[in-house]
């Protein structure tokens, strides 16, 4: 979900901030206002959710001064600067301080509107960077994102909790889209490492000689970075597409392996990621290398294994598509849930998330079906649909779970509101809720 932006107005003369402020609300933006860079610095913390727009001349803290300080405090935030006619090297100053733009009195409103909807958008851009790397260092934030009470899902999590709190090297495997390298970040989140260095390399993006040096050295004194071995020193190196390691780098890197000491110096968690039918990474890997990684192992599931799952993940999915397009998600009807259910998912939870994004386009648009976008790319006429068929009781049950989820989600928990849409009695709903594991309490 996309978080609102605000834009702080900053301006001695009331008149200036008032005028600045009603013209950005009238195009759509929050905003509130601040008679001194004091008042504006008591609620301007270091991840405030929006821009600053500022005047550079104003009695106590000017401008100058108190962008000073906002840089010091943030210095991702943009500050768009007002300054007098004329007072180019003042403006200079400021964007070499750290300003994000400026605009010279009399400047034009649709000049204002357009610097700050770039503003915003660099804005939101570094918060939900910082959201996802508070994210990804977060254990349980990891977990949730675990979605599913399907016994395959169930499985992934104890596995994932338990080998974190190993220390042995850990080999991922799994089709495409699964999920493999979200995995890898909630090993290392729940693990004894989780303060440590992340870093990911993944094999496939390096030729031979580059990928070498990146994960091994030697680095040249303008390189920036250390060689990726020596950067996760004491923390987790994630190895991407490790099949694509030519037999001298798969030398290489158990020579590193076993001069490590136990524990290892650094863990490695090894993806792999191959997509040819009836290999796999013990084929392609050398013995002694995929046993040293493969110690530790987990596979995480293909989508159609999933059940239910599937219908829970698509409803969070396009209940997000939908919040971030400003418009209501679509209803599922049984029919799509059962094609939903069906599909084989060759592209696993990347495919779903698709799938998801362009149902809630087409729901906008009012036109369009979930059977359409299930469409075979090898058969444009035929809908997609595994072969192995379910018990009618399984699809209805899937359904039922999933009306269930959605009218409480709608009615934020109200108990008598989704009895009365759903024509349910108390009792039958609380049964019902039983089985399924729903909780009210995560819908208030």
């Amino acid at each position: 979900m996309a978080q609102a932006m605000k834009i702080a107005i900053v301006d001695d003369e009331k008149d200036m901030r008032q005028s600045i402020s009603q013209w950005l609300a009238l195009s759509g933006y929050d905003t509130e206002t601040f008679a001194s860079a004091e008042d504006a610095l008591k609620v301007l913390g270091p991840d405030y959710p929006g821009i600053v727009i500022s005047d550079i001349k104003m009695p106590g803290m000017d401008g100058m001064q108190f962008l000073k300080k906002l840089m010091g405090s943030d210095s991702a935030l943009p500050v768009i600067m007002i300054t007098g006619h004329g007072d180019v090297p003042m403006a200079v100053e400021a964007m070499r301080v750290g300003a994000f733009d400026f605009l010279e009195k009399p400047f034009n409103p649709d000049r204002m509107s357009e610097l700050a909807k770039k503003a915003t958008a660099t804005r939101r851009l570094v918060m939900d960077n910082r959201l996802l790397r508070r994210e990804l260092s977060d254990g349980g934030q990891l977990m949730k994102k675990l979605i599913g009470q399907s016994p395959v899902m169930e499985r992934l999590r104890e596995d994932i909790l338990d080998l974190g709190q190993a220390d042995g090297h850990v080999l991922i495997d799994g089709e495409t889209g699964t999920g493999k390298t979200l995995v890898a970040h909630a090993l290392h989140a729940v693990g004894s490492r989780a303060g440590k260095k992340f870093v990911l390399v993944s094999a496939s993006a390096f030729e031979e000689d580059a990928l070498s040096k990146r994960l091994f050295g030697p680095m040249q004194p303008e390189d920036a970075q250390l060689p990726a071995i020596e950067e996760a020193r004491g923390g987790t190196l994630v190895l991407e597409d490790v099949e694509a390691l030519s037999e001298t780098l798969q030398a290489k890197l158990l020579s590193v392996i076993n001069e490590q000491g136990t524990p290892a110096e650094t863990r490695i968690v090894a993806i792999s990621n191959l997509q040819e039918a009836g290999r796999t990474s013990e084929d392609v890997l050398r013995s002694d290398l995929f046993y040293r990684l493969a110690a530790l192992r987990i596979t995480v599931p293909p989508l159609r294994q999933r059940g239910e799952d599937i219908l829970t993940l698509f409803t969070r999915l396009s209940e997000q598509f939908a919040d971030e397009y400003g418009c209501d998600a679509p209803q599922v009807s049984a029919q799509e849930a059962a094609q939903l259910l069906q599909a084989p998912w060759p592209g696993n939870v990347r495919q779903l998330i698709n799938v998801a994004e362009r149902a809630v386009l087409q729901s906008r648009r009012g036109s369009g079906t979930i059977a359409s976008l299930l469409m075979s790319d090898h058969d444009e006429m035929q809908p997609v649909m595994t072969t192995e068929g379910k018990p009618l009781k399984e699809y209805v049950e899937a359904f039922e779970r999933m009306l269930i989820d959605n009218t409480m989600r709608r009615h934020k928990g109200s108990i008598a509101s989704v009895m009365e849409e759903l024509c349910l009695p108390r009792r039958t709903l609380n049964e019902k809720m039983a089985k399924y594991q729903l909780q009210r309490s995560d819908y208030l």
